[in-house]
């Protein structure tokens, strides 16, 4: 499958790994939407986008938790780039990391809104947009979290949990609209990089290209293949 001529919505997309993703797709050829909340990111990773290949590139400041604002996402993805084939949910919260008795009921909530709510707004406005122009790709960006709870972590795992549940069910329910659903586990990835994909930082940990070529690598199977769940982690983690 080629990415020449696809039209991409990426969530989270001014820095780290959705920046790197939509510059892959970019330089795949496919024309690309990126959102964050801040409006001025945008702007700026936009411009960088427009400089790495020849995929028309678009910006919008949307805060995923906000289901209208997420229709808003998908609808001016139709109406701008004339259709939506490839979803990349990737906007996250991850810096909750309390206790249950020490977390503040708005930190539960806005990781869980962000991780998990998000994730749901996105695909349920996409995949009828998909239906209508038969089919897509759908690929939701977790982590190894979504398997492997820690200490700590209850917020960021339980949504990641969810997470899993949610592509695989989303996965059965759309196979056969020909709209494939998949999604990713990273393990430790830089993403201190703003906007500029560099991955620079801790030299053990994986950068956020790794996660982009695992995610073009996905979406550019064959259509009769579904890679559905990948699992990545650095291949020397730090020693302890």
């Amino acid at each position: 499958m080629t990415l020449s001529g696809k039209r991409a919505v990426v969530t989270g997309g001014s820095r780290g790994i959705g920046f790197a993703v939509a510059r892959a797709l970019v330089r795949a050829g496919a024309g690309v939407m990126i959102c964050a909340r801040n409006g001025a990111a945008v702007e700026t990773a936009v411009d960088a986008l427009r400089s790495s290949g020849a995929g028309p590139v678009l910006g919008r400041s949307c805060d995923v938790r906000d289901p209208e604002q997420v229709r808003a996402l998908v609808q001016s993805c139709v109406s701008r780039l004339g259709r939506i084939d490839i979803l990349i949910n990737n906007a996250a919260a991850v810096r909750a990391f309390k206790s249950v008795e020490e977390m503040p009921v708005e930190e539960w909530r806005t990781t869980i809104a962000t991780n998990l709510d998000g994730v749901f707004y996105g695909c349920h406005f996409a995949v009828p947009e998909m239906k209508k122009t038969g089919g897509g790709f759908i690929i939701n960006i977790s982590s190894l979290a979504g398997k492997n709870a820690f200490a700590g972590g209850s917020a960021y795992n339980a949504s990641k949990f969810g997470l899993t549940g949610l592509s695989e069910a989303l996965m059965e329910e759309v196979r056969h609209d020909d709209i494939r659903v998949a999604y990713i586990m990273p393990g430790s990835v830089n993403t201190r990089s703003r906007s500029t994909g560099d991955g620079s930082g801790d030299s053990w940990k994986m950068a956020p290209e790794d996660v982009a070529e695992v995610v073009v690598s996905t979406l550019t199977q064959h259509p009769r293949c579904l890679v559905s769940r990948v699992e990545m982690r650095p291949a020397k983690p730090r020693k302890k």
